[in-house]
C-alpha cells in the first residue's frame, strides 16, 4: 500500500530518472536502478544510500566523487564536502512540489504503473514552470 519514489536528478534540481520501490523496500533498490556512473562524477546523496559495497565503491573506482556524510555508527567516519552537500535541498525542493501534486501526495492509483505515469507527468510540469 506504501511506496518509495527513488529520484535522480541534475545539478539544478530537474529530475533525470524516477524508479519505485515497496515502502518496506531499503532505498538501496533504488539506487542499484538510478545509479548510473556516465552520468555524472559527483554525486549527492542521503545517508540511506550509505552502502560502500553498493554504493561508495563503483562511484570511487570511476574517479567520481560522494558528497554524503557517514552514518552516525560508522567507525571510520568519511570525510565530505559540507558545502556541497547544502545543494541537496535542490532535491528536497522537487519531492516538495511533487507533493502538491494530490494524487501523487496521496497515491490515488492502484497500479504502479499509473502511479509512475502520474509523476512523470508532473514532474514534467514541474520543469516547464
Amino acid at each position: 500500500m506504501s511506496t518509495k519514489i527513488h529520484t535522480r536528478t541534475d545539478a539544478l534540481g530537474n529530475p533525470t530518472g524516477f524508479y519505485l520501490t515497496k515502502g518496506q523496500d531499503h532505498d538501496l533498490k533504488g539506487a542499484d536502478v538510478l545509479l548510473d556512473l556516465s552520468l555524472s562524477s559527483t554525486w549527492l546523496m542521503d545517508k540511506a544510500y550509505n552502502s560502500k559495497d553498493r554504493v561508495i565503491e563503483p562511484i570511487q573506482n570511476k574517479n567520481g566523487k560522494v558528497v554524503m556524510p557517514s552514518k552516525s555508527n560508522c567507525k571510520a567516519p568519511r570525510g565530505y564536502d559540507r558545502h556541497l552537500y547544502k545543494a541537496r535541498h535542490l532535491i528536497e525542493n522537487f519531492f516538495a512540489k511533487l507533493k502538491q501534486y494530490r494524487g501523487i501526495a496521496t497515491r490515488y492509483d492502484k497500479l504502479a504503473l499509473h502511479f509512475l505515469s502520474a509523476i512523470y507527468l508532473a514532474s514534467s510540469i514541474i520543469w516547464l514552470n
